[in-house]
């Protein structure tokens, strides 16, 4: 059943980012095709159709049991879901410091 979802202010910096990254290496047209791409795995997510990921298992055992992601593209869509809702909390590079950057998220980084 598909769930409502948003982005935290800090998702869509990051999705700001990327797509300004992207209009300036690889034009206008690539950017939107990209950004639908992150939003339509978005969607897949919330929908529960995205084949997603505990972020414990794969990458910390310290972190917060809730914390997930699914791969997008050259992407990682960082969220927290519950029988409500689902925070999409941030858009990571496959090459980020994963360990680092999902350390200062969590439910309790939801703004």
């Amino acid at each position: 059943m598909a769930r409502p979802w948003r982005l935290t202010r800090h998702a869509e910096a990051a999705l700001t980012d990327i797509a300004i990254w992207t209009v300036q290496t690889f034009g206008p047209r690539q950017a939107a095709a990209y950004e639908g791409d992150l939003i339509a795995c978005c969607r897949e997510i919330a929908d529960g159709l995205a084949q997603s990921y505990d972020c414990r298992r794969l990458i910390d055992p310290s972190l917060p049991e809730s914390l997930r992601f699914a791969r997008a593209g050259q992407h990682f869509v960082v969220f927290i879901a519950d029988d409500t809702q689902v925070v999409i909390l941030d858009f990571l590079h496959a090459r980020a410091d994963l360990p680092r950057r999902l350390a200062g998220l969590g439910p309790d980084k939801e703004s």
